[in-house]
């Protein structure tokens, strides 16, 4: 089963709800079509995307690292060894990255360095 199309979805969450309202387990028939429709549903909204898979500019990248660290802005300028004036105006688009801080983020956050000398 393939779903193609936003109906056809709703469709496959319609009969995902009736199949469990009617109830399924203990039949195995049934359980194998439940887990069909679960799978095709899956595919297909893994298909969408509907994020992009990483930030497509260095801010957004160095948002993203700030995010998963857990890190305010104060903090993360400590961390890299620069200001946070200086920071925060590499983040507005202000101010361009130099080799030094684009180290930094490569050693201190792990962005890649093909990313960074992509988009600096």
């Amino acid at each position: 089963m393939k779903i193609t199309n936003q109906n056809e979805l709703k469709a496959a969450f319609e009969r995902l709800d009736q199949m469990i309202a009617a109830g399924f387990q203990g039949n195995a028939d049934k359980e194998a079509g439940f887990a069909i429709l679960s799978q095709a549903i899956e595919a297909y909204e893994d298909s969408l995307q509907l994020m992009p898979l990483k930030p497509q500019t260095l801010a957004g990248m160095i948002e993203l690292k700030m995010f998963e660290r857990k890190l305010k802005q104060k903090d993360l300028a400590e961390t890299l060894g620069i200001t946070t004036t200086r920071l925060s105006e590499v983040l507005n688009g202000k101010r361009k990255v130099n080799m030094d801080l684009a180290k930094r983020l490569h050693k201190k956050l792990g962005i890649d360095a093909d990313f960074i000398l992509d988009h600096a």
